[in-house]
Formats: structure tokens, sequence, C-alpha cells
């Protein structure tokens, strides 16, 4: 019934945890989830999952805020990237809270993911924070629109929003559109067309309300769903039914 689009099942805290985990996706109807590659010294431990199960994909890529690891080069990327369970190219973009001398770095980083999602057809999970003008410019020299892509963990604002979806980008909702304070991100949720939408919980981060502030993990991207729902005075089977065929649109999953 729902998919989690988003989560990072390999970090030690879930893997301990992984029965548990698992057994809580199927009680609350979590059918799929992808697990996101940060960096590619970690990669075989989320490729290792897809593998294991049939109803977990992997992506490969390495996350803006990680500057100690394996920079990745397009033909690294296409050659991890070659294996059926990966579907995606990511967690990648640009983070200008961390790192806030926006280095070049990062940017070049940046291209060498949308270079590499172009060559082989694999959509892009993009991270943004505090850098939205330079992400979407990137984005547009670097023609990311062709295998297109999700803006996850969306918290930006309407007009970001607007230049994603002209870009042909979905635009995926994780637990922070729950918080009580998230009032704009909430408006951004009414605002986005259903069938350009993801959700997810970018576990074992930002767990949605009721279970704020604890661990979060692919079960609860439930709540995400009934809260979009309520937002969008729609049914929760409908926000469940079209989110999950929107992630398996994107991601070529038959």
């Amino acid at each position: 019934m729902f998919v989690d689009s988003h989560c990072h099942l390999d970090f030690p805290e879930l893997i301990e945890r992984k029965d548990d985990i698992l057994a809580l996706m199927a009680q609350n109807q979590v059918d799929q989830a992808l697990c996101v590659s940060v960096k590619l010294e970690t990669f075989p431990r989320v490729l290792a999952l897809a593998e294991a199960y049939p109803h977990l994909y992997a992506s490969v890529g390495v996350h803006p805020d990680n500057n100690d690891c394996e920079e990745p080069d397009v033909a690294r990327l296409l050659a991890l990237a070659a294996h059926p369970r990966v579907v995606a190219i990511g967690e990648t973009g640009l983070d200008y809270y961390w790192h806030k001398d926006k280095p070049e770095w990062q940017r070049e980083r940046f291209r060498t993911h949308i270079r590499a999602a172009n060559a082989c057809d694999k959509p892009l999970i993009i991270h943004t924070r505090d850098s939205a003008d330079d992400t979407l410019r990137l984005m547009r020299e670097e023609g990311a629109s062709a295998p297109g892509g999700v803006m996850h963990c969306f918290t930006e604002t309407q007009a970001v929003a607007e230049a994603a979806l002209d870009l042909g980008f979905y635009i995926s909702f994780s637990g922070i559109v729950t918080f009580k304070n998230a009032k704009a991100l909430k408006e951004v949720a009414r605002y986005v067309p259903l069938d350009r939408m993801l959700i997810e919980t970018d576990a074992p981060y930002l767990a949605p309300v009721p279970h704020r502030g604890k661990q979060n993990e692919p079960g609860f991207v439930k709540h995400v769903a009934e809260h979009i729902a309520e937002l969008r005075d729609e049914s929760v089977e409908t926000i469940a039914r079209q989110t999950t065929e929107n992630f398996r649109t994107l991601f070529k999953i038959v």
C-alpha cells in the first residue's frame, strides 16, 4: 500500500534492528523501500540489502555532506549503477548549511552525478539545503531533466517546487511535513500535483508525528501519507496508491 522512497537501512542503528524493521514495514503495509547510498565505501551494504530482499532497492552516490570519502567519477558510478537492483543515482546535490563556504568540489561532484545519471538513464535523488539557486542552476546546465529524479526530503519554498516540477522532477515529503511548525511546507504539500509526489522517511532521521524525536524507520512512512491526505482532503488510500505508482514510474520498477 505504501512505499518509502528514501531511507538508509544500511546505517548501523537500523541494520542491527533489520528483522524488526522489516516486520513493522509488513505490519504497516509498506510494500517497498529504496535504500539510498551516501558513500561509495558503504555502497556494498546498501546493495546487499537490495539483493537479499526483493522489495528493497538501491541507489548509488555520494552525499554532498561527505568530504572524507572516495570521490566518485562518472565511470565508477556507471559501473556500480549497472547492477539491476540499482534504480537511481544519488543521494547527490548541494548543502551550504554545513558547507557555508560553498566549495567548488561540492558543485563538481554534483555535476558528476548528473552526468552519470544522463549516461545510464537512471533518475537522480537530489538533496538541497540552503543552496536552491545553485542546485537548480546546475540541474539546468547539466541537463538533469533528461534522466529526471526527485527532490528528496523537500523543505524549500513553493517557487523552488515549481522550478523543480518544470524540470520534470518529483517532490518527496518526509516526516517534516507533519511537524506543527512546518506551515509553509504544508502549503507546498497542498500545491504539488499528486501525480508528481513521493513520500519518504529519510530513516533513521526525521521521524514523523506521533514518533517525532524517536529513531525513524520505513514503517512510519504511513504517517506522512496520513498527514498529506488530511492536508489535501484526500483519502489515505488515494495518497498511498498514487505515490506508489509514482515511485514505480520514476524508478522504472515493474
